[in-house]
């Protein structure tokens, strides 16, 4: 154990983070569990917190690669790379991007029970997850949030493996990780306590006072 639950690690990771105060960033939590996270570090900066929605385009057949993402506002995020040479037919990258702008569109308006989302154009952006595993979904979300006008992306986890956290450093502009124990199998194993953070809880944390109100 490194953690002893969400809370302790956003305390911890929210004192890494004190040097970016100055700059007025925006913090932006990955759901679920990088909410709770994230919550502490905008506490702590006295900054703006939002939820970063992110869906990741899946390869029709092989979902876990990913040939691109989108975010909110319209950013579609492509890897011409994949897309090439997995020989992608447009109209099967269509509705696999159907599929998921409906999930991006729900997932988003439950989270902030539709207020919009805060903006990030001109700002630093700190993306906060509770932890990192492959490093995909936080990779993409910094490409996301680069789309939607960030002049600077930090993205800050208390925990990764040394592989993840190498390639989130060519994704990020900055990347903060209390810990890149070598002997990883998964982000879970480093808290005491990771139980599963619920969509109610995610909301709670969002709302707008709830940084000033400690109950």
């Amino acid at each position: 154990m490194l953690f002893t639950d969400r809370d302790d690690a956003g305390r911890r990771l929210a004192e890494a983070l004190r040097p970016y105060g100055p700059r007025h960033p925006v913090v932006l939590g990955l759901p679920r569990g990088g909410v709770p996270v994230a919550f502490h570090v905008a506490r702590a900066l006295d900054a703006p917190l939002d939820v970063i929605v992110v869906r990741k385009l899946g390869v029709p057949g092989h979902r876990e690669l990913a040939f691109g993402a989108l975010g909110e506002g319209g950013v579609r995020v492509i890897n011409e790379d994949v897309v090439r040479r997995g020989r992608l037919r447009p109209e099967d990258m269509a509705e696999v991007e159907r599929a998921e702008q409906a999930s991006l569109a729900a997932q988003a308006h439950r989270f902030r029970e539709g207020r919009p989302r805060l903006p990030v154009s001109g700002r630093t952006a700190i993306l906060v997850d509770d932890g990192i595993a492959t490093g995909a979904t936080a990779a993409a979300a910094c490409e996301v949030v680069r789309a939607q006008g960030a002049t600077h992306v930090v993205m800050a986890t208390p925990v990764a493996p040394p592989d993840a956290a190498a390639r989130l450093r060519d994704s990020a502009d900055e990347l903060v990780c209390l810990s890149t124990p070598p002997a990883f199998s998964s982000v879970g194993q480093w808290y005491g306590d990771f139980s599963q953070t619920s969509d109610a809880q995610v909301i709670t944390l969002l709302t707008p006072g709830a940084r000033r109100d400690p109950g």
